[in-house]
């Protein structure tokens, strides 16, 4: 049997997901425990909710996926702010900050969790 987590977090409505055998055994979003409405940070209530809930451990699961490749979401980003310039610079000044510092470099972060 393959049990495989998926995360997907860091824009809005972050959630987790436990699949066996290409079966959803449980997805849950943050937001469900954190109380905060789109809740964007990593899902960590909802992975240690699924977990519990399938009675296993990390040990058991053989594969962690994220939904989105962040290079690509960024460079989607980039085109979109070059195509509207010079009108969407003021957005673009607000987002580049964030997506350097939270979004782009999701690995380390992940990692951090599951080390």
């Amino acid at each position: 049997m393959t049990k495989i987590m998926g995360i997907s977090a860091f824009y809005h409505d972050s959630a987790a997901c436990l699949i066996e055998d290409g079966n959803i055994l449980a997805a849950v979003q943050e937001e469900r425990f954190s109380r905060k409405k789109h809740d964007d940070r990593f899902p960590k209530n909802a992975v240690r909710f699924l977990l519990k809930d399938s009675n296993c451990n990390l040990n058991d699961i053989d594969k962690i996926v994220f939904y989105e490749k962040p290079f690509l979401k960024f460079e989607r980003l980039l085109e979109t702010y070059i195509g509207f310039s010079p009108k969407g610079f003021k957005q673009f000044s607000k987002a580049i900050p964030i997506w350097l510092r939270d979004k782009l470099f999701q690995k380390k972060k992940n990692n951090k969790f599951f080390m």
